[in-house]
């Protein structure tokens, strides 16, 4: 059973009004005390799993309801309340010079969120963040993402500080899309893998999806653990944006990937999403101009009470690194030609408006 907006999503004609979020932890709290710290805390955990992860059925749920969360959210689309419209990409496509090289753009709102801006000024943003909606998983960001008008928006899969793609006004959204999209002066390629479950670090989050009954790990994962990585092409530059995959993906998608100049990795100081080691490796084979560390406890954006550590520990141990005092960084394949594996950390510094 998916929640959405209160309501229990069993089929695409019918809904059922699920108790609210306080009224399911009152049910926990109301357990006998006797086994009240094993059963309660089990309960929450299936909370989290369930509407945290917007992922697995709860147990009492049958496999067919389960199978039947795939209908279209009872909300619908909410793009029509968006300001502004479209005359920016019709602009784009109408236009003759495309031509490689310029200066790509990259805006970091904090997390895993980018920006990118083409040379012939097409914007994309991946990854825009937004708190847990169950509130199971706690406050992570203090602030809600800023509303900001860009012409693609995309999420490399549907945990909620990937997935609020909603948040913004996007001419266009690739939520998830694998394959090729090609537009005005980008080429993107959506390669389809899997969300990372090893959880290097102390706090072993994996736990809430098994504790739901579900099994996360491939092939069975549910789909909320599969994640899509995008190889973005524009002004003779080649940005990885990782999302949340795991280390060792496929041969077949090593491949896919090919030459990487900018690479995005989410790694911090808890190791929530990879681990340090994990995070050298893939840096050593794909071996980038820039590599832009991700995921991490940042003043500002994110909360402690994301379990998240800041990322200078790993930053501090590179041969190269950089510490940004802005949010922007403008690049040009010219300008970076002589990088090697370069880290730029950009600390505290996001971009909180447009």
């Amino acid at each position: 059973m998916l929640c959405v907006l209160g309501i229990a999503v069993r089929n695409c004609g019918e809904a059922k009004r699920t108790p609210s979020k306080n009224e399911a932890f009152k049910t926990m709290t109301d357990e006998p005390k006797a086994d009240n710290h094993d059963t309660s805390r089990r309960k929450f955990l299936l909370l989290s799993a369930v509407g945290g992860l917007a992922a697995a059925s709860l147990a009492t749920e049958t496999d067919v309801e389960a199978q039947e969360i795939n209908c279209a959210p009872v909300s619908g689309s909410v793009a029509w309340k968006q300001k502004g419209n479209n005359e920016h990409v019709r602009a784009l496509q109408t236009s003759a010079d495309h031509s490689g090289g310029g200066e790509l753009h990259l805006d970091y709102f904090g997390h895993t969120a980018f920006r990118l801006t083409t040379p012939a000024g097409l914007s994309l943003l991946f990854d825009p963040w937004r708190n847990d909606p169950s509130g199971a998983w706690g406050l992570w960001f203090p602030a809600d993402f800023p509303r900001i008008v860009v012409d693609l928006a995309l999420s490399t899969h549907t945990h909620f500080d990937h997935d609020a793609i909603d948040k913004v006004d996007a001419t266009s959204v690739l939520d998830r899309f694998v394959g090729k999209f090609s537009f005005a002066d980008v080429e993107i390629t959506g390669v389809a893998d899997k969300h990372a479950t090893d959880q290097p670090g102390s706090y072993k989050w994996i736990e809430a999806v098994k504790e739901s009954g579900a099994d996360p790990y491939p092939p069975n994962n549910p789909g909320h653990l599969d994640n899509v990585t995008y190889l973005v092409e524009s002004a003779g530059i080649r940005t990885l944006i990782w999302g949340d995959n795991r280390a060792k993906p496929p041969e077949d998608v090593w491949k896919r990937w090919g030459r990487v100049d900018v690479l995005t990795l989410p790694v911090d100081g808890s190791e929530h999403v990879l681990s340090f080691e994990q995070g050298n490796e893939i840096v050593e084979r794909l071996k980038p101009k820039i590599v832009i560390p991700t995921h991490y406890l940042q003043k500002g954006v994110s909360s402690a009470l994301s379990t998240l550590q800041a990322a200078d520990s790993w930053v501090n141990a590179q041969k190269r690194k950089r510490n940004l005092a802005e949010s922007r960084l403008v690049l040009t394949a010219d300008s970076i030609k002589d990088y090697d594996r370069e880290f730029f950390y950009f600390g505290n510094s996001a971009r909180h408006g447009q």
